[in-house]
């Protein structure tokens, strides 16, 4: 293992990662906020700091939006090849920084992109990963407790990383709180002038396609998800969610059960092995509610369960429940939203 001097480490780094059109994503704000809370438990001399690896056009949009998140600084590498992500590239400037900068934390959304790019890092700077966390908390020690679920989701194991720096962890999308922004504060900037070899490049990405989905909102971005599970029974009840998805200005989601059974695509799966929401309103419909789903989707705001079982164990996490067949309820709740809509004048 490589000595260093820990002490040497100083102030929480964050990954600002970009979608491509040149957005700030929302884990990073997430991330901003959690180092801000990390930052308050051991004292204003630690520094959250944003990182920003990009190409070389305007980037006081994304300065200004790091900033209002709560960075405190923003460390900026600008080159041409860092237009487009590239895992060799961006793991090579991210590296050449921390060997540069030593920060104590790098803090990284796992995303399909972090997921790629955090183990590359940490391999190459000789430390440890966390991947996939749900909490983040300082321990008595002053020591980044990163908290992952583990054994299939029914432990949460709280991972330390005493000997190495930076800490680094990747954090899932969604379980953390998201700052309200304020444009009003100011961050320092510092551009960090680098090198970077073309020949490293071992793929381009050519064109970027947004992937088609039916309802027009993916379940990443919607402030209400009708999510179906096993008791739905087949592939064309998910109709039924898509209709009341549409009256209520949402998107349908699925369980991993009805995702391996075929009925809904991937991209619609919510769990541990899905994708981690948060949305206002979460209806699940037909799912029993087994521990892996409940690590995606427990941190809505209100949570509806209608389900046959009514020991089934999402009523535990649920703050209204209905029991009762699936195939029965939402048709007759999506007919009386039309209802009150028309009622309400509120209809299309």
């Amino acid at each position: 293992m490589k000595q260093i001097n820990l002490e040497e480490y100083k102030h929480i780094w964050v990954y600002a990662e970009k979608d491509p059109n040149g957005k700030i994503v929302g884990v990073t704000k997430e991330l901003l906020c959690a180092a801000k809370r990390l930052q308050e438990k051991l004292g204003e001399e630690e520094k959250v700091v944003a990182v920003l690896l990009t190409g070389t056009g305007d980037i006081s949009e994304m300065t200004k939006e790091l900033a209002a998140n709560g960075a405190d600084r923003i460390v900026v590498v600008q080159h041409e090849l860092l237009e487009g992500y590239s895992t060799e590239l961006y793991s090579k400037a991210m590296c050449n920084l921390i060997e540069l900068k030593k920060p104590s934390m790098l803090l990284i959304g796992a995303t399909t992109r972090g997921r790629d790019f955090a183990p590359r890092v940490s391999y190459r700077v000789y430390t440890g990963l966390t991947a996939d966390c749900t909490e983040l908390d300082i321990n008595d020690q002053g020591l980044l407790s990163a908290i992952r679920p583990t054994f299939g989701g029914t432990l949460m194991a709280n991972i330390l990383c005493k000997k190495s720096r930076p800490q680094m962890c990747t954090v899932r999308p969604k379980v953390l709180k998201k700052p309200e922004p304020d444009y009003s504060r100011q961050a320092e900037v510092d551009v960090v002038p680098m090198e970077l070899d073309a020949s490293l490049v071992k793929s381009k990405i050519l064109e970027f396609l947004p992937f088609k989905i039916e309802t027009g909102m993916s379940i990443e971005e919607a402030e209400i998800i009708i999510a179906g599970g096993r008791g739905l029974k087949c592939s064309d009840n998910f109709k039924m969610l898509e209709d009341l998805a549409r009256e209520l200005g949402g998107a349908v989601g699925a369980s991993r059960a009805a995702v391996d059974a075929g009925w809904r695509d991937h991209h619609d799966q919510v769990g541990q092995t899905g994708k981690t929401v948060g949305p206002k309103l979460y209806v699940a419909c037909g799912i029993s509610g087994a521990i892996q789903h409940l690590a995606g989707m427990s941190s809505s705001e209100v949570i509806v369960a209608i389900n046959k079982d009514p020991d089934a164990p999402i009523f535990q996490v649920a703050d209204y429940g209905i029991v009762g067949d699936a195939c029965e309820i939402i048709p007759a709740l999506t007919e009386e939203i039309k209802n009150l809509k028309i009622a309400t004048g509120a209809a299309s």
